[in-house]
């Protein structure tokens, strides 16, 4: 099963309520960017402030350097899927904190961290994100060189849910389902169409196909 992911990467109120409304009425899942300013440059909502409507399923992307400073305000939100890097500090407590709530947990990798990483973390986690973007940015780039990393992952633990993020377009989401990806985050793609629904849905469509 694969899952068209709109991400919200908004920077006031404003823009997070915009990217919101432009894709709940027809997204299921969403993927909601949350960047401190220190671990990516730009800052963003915060999780306290943010929301989505109920009937979305909401993963969150902390992209943060120290994400235990947050935890409350993520378990108070419950949402579907927590990520976090394996550069920012105390992982494994987050990660063993989350599941304690029964929120699942994923591992993203940047473009220059080593699968070899996910070793500590494969047997606990729910989810890995290979991320070709740019931080705390829409308008990345896929760079589908890092589908070396998918198709190791898929190798460590076959049943895993992986996901992308950055760059993912009408011309090269099938290479990434074939590669093993089930879940596309589309920021600029989705929000920058001048019909995201259909964008959606038409990236929706080429998976299933």
């Amino acid at each position: 099963m694969s899952d068209i992911c709109p991400t919200i990467t908004a920077y006031t109120a404003e823009e997070y309520r915009q990217q919101i409304e432009c894709v709940a009425g027809f997204s299921k899942r969403i993927h909601i960017d949350y960047m401190d300013g220190i671990f990516a440059e730009t800052t963003s909502v915060t999780v306290a402030d943010s929301w989505w409507p109920k009937q979305l399923r909401a993963d969150l992307h902390v992209m943060h350097k120290e994400p235990m400073l947050v935890i409350d305000d993520i378990v108070g939100k419950h949402p579907h899927l927590v990520i976090v890097h394996d550069e920012a500090e105390h992982v494994s407590s987050f990660v063993h904190e989350l599941h304690e709530h029964r929120i699942k947990v994923g591992i993203a990798l940047l473009h220059d961290t080593s699968v070899d990483m996910l070793s500590h973390y494969i047997n606990v986690i729910d989810h890995v994100l290979v991320f070709s973007g740019n931080l705390g940015h829409h308008g990345g780039t896929a760079d589908l060189q890092l589908l070396d990393k998918v198709r190791a992952i898929k190798e460590m633990k076959p049943a895993i849910e992986i996901g992308w993020d950055g760059g993912i377009n009408a011309e090269n989401i099938l290479a990434l389902r074939d590669a093993g990806v089930s879940v596309f985050n589309v920021g600029s793609y989705i929000q920058h169409s001048e019909n995201p629904e259909s964008a959606y849905h038409l990236l929706r469509e080429l998976v299933q196909s």
